[in-house]
C-alpha cells in the first residue's frame, strides 16, 4: 500500500490547505502525516510549519498543487455560473406554469431585487469592456 501513496497530502481549508509529508517508513508500518506548511490559494502565500525549512522539491510540489487547485476552483466557479443560468430558466418555467399566487407573493420581491442587481452589474461590466475595446481600436 505504501507504494501507492503520494509524497504529500493537502488537507483542504477555506482559503488553501495544510500540507503534510506522508511518512510510511517507520517500525510500526503506520502512515504518519508530518505537517510541513500551510498555503493560501488566494494570495499564493506558503508558510512553513514550525522551524522546518522547505526543500526546493517541496516548494515546487506545493506551487504545482496551488496552480492545479486554482484551476479547479476557477472551473467550479464557471460551472456554478452555468448552473445559475439553468436555474434561472427553470425558475422562469416554474413561475409561468406551476407557481400559485401565495408562492409568487413569497418570492417575487426578492427575485426582482436580485435580478435587478445582477442586471445592473452585468450592464456596467459589459459597458466597461466595450469602452476598453473602443479605446484599444483607436
Amino acid at each position: 500500500m505504501s507504494g501507492d501513496l503520494p509524497e504529500f497530502y493537502f488537507r483542504i481549508r477555506e482559503n488553501g490547505a495544510a500540507v503534510f509529508r506522508v511518512e510510511t517508513e517507520n517500525r510500526q508500518r503506520r502512515i504518519d502525516l508530518e505537517e510541513i506548511a500551510t498555503v493560501n490559494v488566494k494570495n499564493g502565500q506558503i508558510k512553513r510549519h514550525g522551524d522546518r525549512d522547505l526543500s526546493a522539491a517541496e516548494t515546487t510540489a506545493i506551487q504545482d498543487w496551488m496552480k492545479a487547485r486554482q484551476a479547479t476552483l476557477a472551473a467550479r466557479d464557471m460551472d456554478d455560473l452555468h448552473r445559475a443560468i439553468d436555474y434561472l430558466n427553470i425558475t422562469t418555467q416554474w413561475v409561468q406554469s406551476k407557481a400559485d399566487d401565495a408562492q409568487l407573493e413569497e418570492v417575487t420581491d426578492a427575485l426582482l431585487l436580485a435580478m435587478h442587481d445582477l442586471r445592473s452589474v452585468l450592464v456596467k461590466r459589459k459597458s466597461e469592456r466595450l469602452m476598453k475595446g473602443q479605446q484599444a481600436a483607436e
